[in-house]
């Protein structure tokens, strides 16, 4: 593996490039004047034409990776999962400091796979492998240092990071019970464990990790339990009283929500004693609940939402208009019905109070991110390259930053840095300004 090549720099502001600019108009012809004037008048026509294409910034620091990498990026680190070239169902892990981008170890991952996936908890890099084709494949965790490389752990079970920097594996196909296991980031030893525990299993998770766990059973109880003891909260039969079944069950903040498909019914429970808070007929199927900040916002089936008071369930106001949303910086971010399966989405900000537009962000695709992070849009430009800009939802509006040359997409966003691949596989690494 080449080592990264390293031109640190800055993403910079400039003006937004508009993908269909108006051709410029052909100047007049200079009869009759002074060959002097042609020329100071096309002298100020190209400083405004280059005026309007904003910088093509070089990268910042180059990153190899292979096509077919997963990748994970952090505040300090960028990991690379490469496929072995002489062993395609093997790995090979890179691990890269930011923002420098040195390298800092390799390690082999010790199993043969088919889908992989690479995520953090606490100190440790968590790798996750298909034995096999899913479904049919069980899931392995493997654990590695993250400051070293070094192999700590292989557990099976999908893994979810919990809040106190631990770990909580997931195991059981699709037809048989789900088993959970608690155990610690470091050394893979059993905190609490719940063999054959449920039929599907709920979580809540916070910008920390998981706290709370929900077991499911089709003919039974449901149960909540503190993810970091293994605990019971509380325990409730959910089942409606005629015998009907549920549509959806999900845990919005403090709230499981469960959906009924026949009558159309939203009921809210409180997460750590089951007990009803309340339950709001419709008139339409609810496919789920997004979580909108101060509000819930139900989705309908086939389209449209509402905003919920979470404390009554009363319904504060209805769009047909608004499709995928998410709660950013005191706002709704949300997308139109119509657009709803574009790659490119146009973005817009809704007051989560009233439903009511307050901004139109433009047509972008975002970049990788987490709630905490920075909204980072990102669309090709027409000569080249891709532009780069900040989504300003407080504000209302999209600052352009930069066009990043070379850059093909999967970007990925945390504060201070922005990370692309380009068309060779391999990632530029970019600061975004303050």
């Amino acid at each position: 593996m080449t080592g990264p090549v390293i031109d640190l720099g800055e993403l910079r502001h400039g003006p937004d490039p508009d993908p269909d600019p108006d051709p410029l108009p052909r100047p007049p012809r200079a009869t009759g004047r002074p060959v002097r004037c042609a020329l100071v008048l096309l002298l100020v026509l190209a400083t405004l034409v280059s005026a309007a294409v904003p910088p093509r910034r070089p990268a910042a620091v180059t990153l190899p990776a292979q096509l077919a990498a997963e990748t994970l990026l952090t505040a300090d680190l960028f990991v690379v999962l490469d496929p072995d070239p002489e062993q395609p169902t093997r790995r090979r892990m890179s691990a890269f400091r930011l923002p420098d981008g040195r390298l800092l170890w390799q390690s082999a991952v010790p199993v043969r796979g088919r889908n992989w996936g690479i995520m953090v908890a606490g100190g440790t890099l968590l790798v996750t492998v298909h034995e096999a084709l899913p479904p049919e494949g069980s899931i392995l965790t493997l654990a590695f240092d993250r400051k070293t490389g070094a192999y700590r752990w292989q557990q099976p079970g999908r893994p979810d990071p919990l809040a106190d920097g631990n770990v909580l594996l997931q195991s059981g196909a699709d037809k048989e019970p789900v088993s959970l296991r608690a155990v610690d980031a470091c050394c893979g030893t059993a905190r609490w464990q719940l063999p054959d525990a449920a039929d599907y299993v709920s979580l809540r998770h916070h910008a920390s990790g998981v706290d709370r766990v929900i077991l499911h059973r089709r003919n039974g109880f449901t149960e909540v339990h503190d993810a970091i003891t293994g605990t019971e909260l509380a325990r409730a039969d959910l089942r409606p009283p005629d015998g009907g079944s549920f549509e959806t069950v999900q845990v919005v903040n403090d709230l499981l929500l469960v959906t009924r498909p026949v009558p159309p019914t939203v009921t809210a429970y409180g997460l750590d004693r089951l007990d009803q808070r309340w339950s709001t007929a419709t008139t339409e199927r609810i496919d789920f609940v997004d979580d909108c900040g101060p509000v819930l916002c139900p989705q309908r089936h086939g389209g449209g939402l509402w905003g919920v008071d979470p404390a009554t369930g009363q319904v504060r106001w209805r769009s047909d208009g608004w499709a995928w949303v998410f709660p950013y910086d005191g706002r709704v971010v949300a997308i139109p019905t119509s657009n709803a399966r574009a790659t490119a989405q146009q973005f817009v900000v809704l007051d989560p109070l009233t439903g009511r537009k307050l901004a139109d962000l433009g047509r972008w695709e975002l970049a990788q991110f987490d709630l905490e992070g920075p909204l980072v849009g990102m669309r090709p430009h027409p000569d080249g390259g891709m532009v780069v800009a900040d989504l300003d939802v407080r504000v209302g509006e999209a600052r352009v930053l930069d066009v990043l040359a070379d850059v093909a997409g999967n970007c990925q966003a945390v504060v201070g840095l922005l990370l692309c691949q380009s068309v060779d596989g391999s990632y530029r690494l970019f600061r975004m300004p303050r």
